[in-house]
Formats: structure tokens, C-alpha cells, sequence
């Protein structure tokens, strides 16, 4: 069956839930996993220089520029914090039996994730997915779309709660 699982993490509120499962399967298939979170300027939360600058949007608006110093400051605690809560989950997940290790890695959250399951390799990525579509995922992207059409191993995809934004109307 799989023997090694890359997990891809983003501290989304799904992300607990793609978590246990992972570990579940890991443990019924005696697999190793594999925890990876990327670190990517263009996504929420994260903080880019570009978008919290208005005037690079709109020049007319006059701002002082972000500080470098604090940016990469900034960066540099969401770096920590990030590496902090992979180790945790990587300790709860040995803690359960599971032989774990984690990545953290910066770029295009997709792209790496399948660069990282081919190098490690992996024969098994997990990934969560939003449940977006539409609009939402054609401006928002979709990291899990990416991973199931560009990974060289099988994919698992584990659904998100769905917004019916017909419903909210």
C-alpha cells in the first residue's frame, strides 16, 4: 500500500482535520509521513511587501514605506512560529506511532509540494482542500488542483467544509 506520506499543512481550519487523517491512515498502513508546510508571500495570511503597500496598487495614496527592517523581521517570527508548530505536530504524531518528519520550505505552495514528495519520494500526498469554486478559485488559485494534475505519485484530497455562497444570498 503507501509506505511514505507527504502531509501538506497550512494552518488553515481544516487543517487539524487533514492532520488526524493523515496520522490514521499512517498508522493503519504503517506508512512514514512526511509533515510540509510552505511559507508563500502571495497568500493569506502571509505578509508581502507589495500588497500592504497601497501606493504600489495605487500610487495617488502617499504612505512611508514598510520599514525592511520590520518586514523581515515580521518574516522572520512567522518563520519560527511555523517551524514551532510543525514540530509539535510532528511530536503528537510520534507520540501516536507514526515515524514523522517535517519540511518547511518558502515558493508557490504547489509547486513545492510536488518537487518535495518526488525528491523525498513519496508515494502518497495529502492535501486539504477548501472546497472553492468558481470565481473564488479562479482569483484564489487551488493549491490542491495543482497537486493532483502535476504530482508523480497518487493524491488524496480531503474536503473542507463547502461555503454555499448561494445559499448566504
Amino acid at each position: 500500500m503507501f509506505h511514505k506520506m507527504l502531509v501538506a499543512v497550512d494552518r488553515s481550519e481544516m487543517d487539524q482535520h487533514v492532520f488526524e487523517q493523515s496520522i490514521l491512515l499512517a498508522k493503519a498502513t504503517n506508512a512514514e509521513v512526511m509533515l510540509l508546510h510552505v511559507l508563500s508571500p502571495l497568500e493569506d495570511p502571509y505578509i508581502s511587501p507589495v500588497f500592504t503597500q497601497p501606493d504600489a496598487i495605487y500610487p495617488t495614496l502617499q504612505t512611508p514605506p514598510m520599514d525592511s527592517y520590520n518586514y523581515v523581521q515580521e518574516w522572520e517570527d512567522l518563520r519560527k512560529e511555523r517551524l514551532d508548530w510543525l514540530r509539535s505536530l510532528a511530536d503528537t504524531a510520534i507520540h501516536a506511532g507514526v515515524k514523522t518528519g517535517f519540511s518547511q520550505n518558502l515558493g508557490d505552495a504547489g509547486r513545492i509540494i510536488c518537487d518535495v514528495a518526488s525528491s523525498w519520494p513519496a508515494d502518497l500526498i495529502i492535501v486539504g482542500r477548501r472546497g472553492r469554486a468558481g470565481i473564488s478559485e479562479l482569483f484564489l488559485g487551488s493549491i490542491s488542483n495543482y497537486v493532483l494534475h502535476h504530482a508523480h505519485c497518487s493524491v488524496l484530497a480531503i474536503q473542507g467544509q463547502i461555503i454555499d455562497t448561494a445559499a448566504n444570498h
